[in-house]
């Protein structure tokens, strides 16, 4: 009997990780680390500069220089298994014969589980390199929220409690932060939970207000909003001390989550009469059945390290929130149509 057990667990582990008959490994390497698999030649010239111009930008919001991604590049015929399994792949094909436009697609778990690859195949080294000035902020993103999708699915299975358990008690909502927030702080219509670390400080905050038309979605009165709502519930360690807006390192731009219109606002917040501050960023979405808007915002002190990836860790929790009559799956869409693999490949 004990062996049966065995042999039925040992089953499922080799068809989690096979794909067509065949034992995948697992993806590796760091989030937000990206393979190009390109020519030499290639990726020397304007056309590949203009595909590593787009991966070398830097992420937005934050007070100093940090790179969106973590670049490597390896040419087709040097791409053996210990490549394949890379976690996020671009692999670029340029043949006038095969393509007559520039096109990209990607497809899961094609190497490896767990793993993206994105494929761009043009005529032309010129279309290519046109093609990534016209969608550089498509690649951005889709890179972006692919690997904000692998963090949700962390999240899902482990997740603050103490955040999820004052979103359902105060909004009626449902939210999956890290699960190091275990302090908190509750005030009228708003909670904030955090890590409380002295280095790495790592901070939610949700809080809702009456919803007056689409006239008050703007830069001015989310902003004012914000502040209003922080001073009166995270004031400094003194009087006179309380969380504001740089309003200045702000960008309030409308954006896409899960089918729905939402502002996010992406910037840096100061300590008025203190010298502390650092990036945050929001959601503001409308929550119709109750009338009121709903903010969900993540915000970071850590002025003594990175913040690239603290920051992403954060922006990925707020794509989680769902509103009272909201049931969807929680993956981001990445706006890049996905290929399916065929039936005869190997």
């Amino acid at each position: 009997m004990k062996k049966t057990g065995f042999l039925i667990v040992f089953a499922a582990l080799m068809l989690s990780g096979c794909k067509k008959g065949l034992i995948f490994p697992m993806a590796s390497g760091r989030p937000y680390e990206v393979l190009v698999v390109i020519d030499n030649a290639l990726w020397e010239a304007p056309a590949g500069r203009a595909l590593f111009d787009i991966l070398d930008t830097d992420v937005p919001g934050l007070p100093q220089s940090e790179r969106s991604f973590r670049i490597s590049q390896v040419e087709p015929k040097h791409m053996d298994q210990a490549f394949r399994i890379f976690r996020n792949i671009i692999q670029v094909n340029i043949n006038p014969r095969q393509f007559s436009q520039t096109r990209m697609r990607f497809m899961r778990d094609k190497y490896a589980m767990e793993q993206i690859v994105l494929t761009v195949n043009s005529p032309s080294e010129e279309s290519f390199r046109e093609f990534c000035v016209a969608h550089r902020q498509e690649v951005v993103d889709f890179l972006t929220k692919t690997e904000m999708n692998r963090l949700i699915k962390q999240l899902e299975k482990r997740y603050s409690k103490v955040t999820y358990d004052l979103a359902w008690q105060k909004f009626a909502c449902r939210m999956y932060a890290p699960d190091e927030l275990k302090s908190y702080k509750q005030g009228d219509n708003f909670f904030w939970t955090s890590n409380n670390t002295a280095s790495g400080m790592e901070n939610i905050c949700m809080y809702s207000y009456a919803y007056e038309g689409p006239e008050t979605f703007n830069k001015e009165y989310i902003l004012q909003k914000r502040d209003s709502v922080m001073k009166a519930n995270l004031p400094g360690e003194k009087p006179g001390m309380y969380m504001q807006t740089d309003t200045l390192c702000t960008v309030v731009k409308p954006i896409v989550v899960h089918g729905g219109y939402a502002m996010e606002a992406r910037g840096l917040w100061i300590m008025h009469n203190d010298a502390m501050g650092g990036p945050f960023v929001s959601h503001s979405r409308v929550d119709m059945e109750t009338g009121r808007v709903v903010v969900v915002e993540g915000f970071v002190y850590a002025p003594e390290k990175m913040k690239r990836g603290l920051m992403r860790r954060l922006e990925g929790s707020l794509y989680t929130l769902q509103l009272p009559a909201e049931q969807y799956s929680l993956e981001i869409d990445t706006g890049i149509d996905e290929e399916k693999p065929s039936t005869t490949e190997q």
